[in-house]
């Protein structure tokens, strides 16, 4: 079961921003997105993930098999750390709380509501909801924001430990992670500028 992406192209605010995106991600292996802001790595993952629609191209990708996460945590607020995990377990028809929670060093904090964590604290909730999905593409948006130095490396642990398991994760970062990865500079699929005649286009 692979993720087969195959001359992708995708749009920000109705402007094409990547084209001819093709790569291919196996069981057991991660792959690194680079390239510098505002090249459209936000946009690819979102469309790889089916938030928004290609303009062109084909994502081979089992139904129902990526977790996405991106810069918000999607935490309930008024939620204990153990019921916010108990609750995404639920959604997915999983279990695995106890493993998420020690996986991200959140035991000490599992009666704690989420509201009064720190941003750090947080962010540790919110990737180790991706534990308690069950789903074995991990597709993620600079998911180390708000993380101090352990706090990587556990997630780095948590992402090797995934692909031992046969998943796979497609990051978007520009930090080391600890971890072997393919790297994809995404720049050289940058879209060619819009010509004016297709300038009213974009925008009808």
């Amino acid at each position: 079961m692979d993720l087969s992406v195959t001359n992708l192209s995708c749009a920000r605010g109705g402007l094409p921003v990547l084209e001819g995106v093709s790569f291919t991600l196996s069981p057991g292996k991660a792959l690194l997105l680079r390239g510098p802001n505002g090249i459209g790595k936000t946009t690819l993952l979102r469309t790889l993930a089916g938030l928004q629609p290609a303009l062109d191209g084909t994502v081979s990708v089992p139904a129902e098999s990526i977790a996405y996460a991106a810069h918000a945590d999607g935490l309930k607020a008024t939620l204990t750390v153990t019921e916010n995990l108990r609750f995404w377990a639920r959604v997915f028809g999983t279990d695995g709380v106890q493993n998420a929670l020690d996986a991200f060093n959140l035991n000490d904090l599992a009666d704690r509501m989420a509201q009064n964590l720190s941003a750090g604290q947080k962010r540790r909730l919110g990737l180790a909801r991706l534990l308690v999905t069950g789903r074995p593409i991990w597709v993620l948006d600079e998911p180390t924001v708000s993380l101090d130095v352990a706090s990587v490396a556990l997630f780095g642990d948590a992402v090797k430990a995934h692909l031992a398991g046969g998943g796979m994760a497609l990051i978007a970062t520009h930090i080391d992670l600890g971890f072997d990865a393919e790297v994809l500079d995404v720049t050289q699929f940058k879209a060619a500028p819009q010509r004016l005649d297709d300038f009213d286009e974009a925008f009808a």
